[in-house]
């Protein structure tokens, strides 16, 4: 199994985060190719999001939802491939 994180902060406005949005103290942030994984989560301050919140393209993710995260709020896109 491999396992892909992403992790970013929300700056309040902001609903679409590329690779390098990542957090920069961590090594190099990658979202893969969705087709390549098996499963994807993710967390916005910790909760599970429904899969009709976000859409995930290769170096990219985008929220769906009206409203941003308030600035501050921790993004973690979990990647899994079996």
């Amino acid at each position: 199994m491999v396992a892909y994180e992403f992790y970013a902060v929300a700056n309040g406005c902001q609903r679409v985060f590329v690779e390098e949005d990542g957090i920069s103290d961590i090594e190099k942030q990658v979202i893969p190719d969705p087709a390549t994984v098996s499963y994807i989560n993710l967390f916005i301050n910790g909760v599970l999001q429904p899969h009709d919140n976000y859409t995930v393209e290769t170096g990219k993710l985008t929220l769906n939802t009206a409203d941003a995260p308030i600035k501050g709020t921790p993004i973690i896109l979990q990647m899994f491939i079996i």
